[in-house]
């Protein structure tokens, strides 16, 4: 009966390793696929950010010129 326990034991113990380490994987995994949709979202900001700027650019020489000096 000891040896069934302990290989029982043993067994058990190999499986709950495996079980940690898989989910370790999975939650790794969903981090990166978190990071790399808040990398997307800073560069579409970004762009739009840089779009308004070079458009408000645009709009304050396009006014300057209409003005005589």
């Amino acid at each position: 009966m000891g040896i069934l326990v302990k290989g029982a034991s043993l067994l058990g113990g190999l499986l709950v390793v495996i079980a940690l380490v898989i989910t370790l994987l999975k939650t790794l995994i969903g981090f990166v696929g978190f990071l790399a949709l808040a990398l997307k979202i800073i560069i579409v900001i970004a762009f739009l950010f840089l779009l308004a700027s070079v458009g408000f650019m645009v709009f304050r020489a396009w006014q300057s010129k209409d003005r005589p000096a």
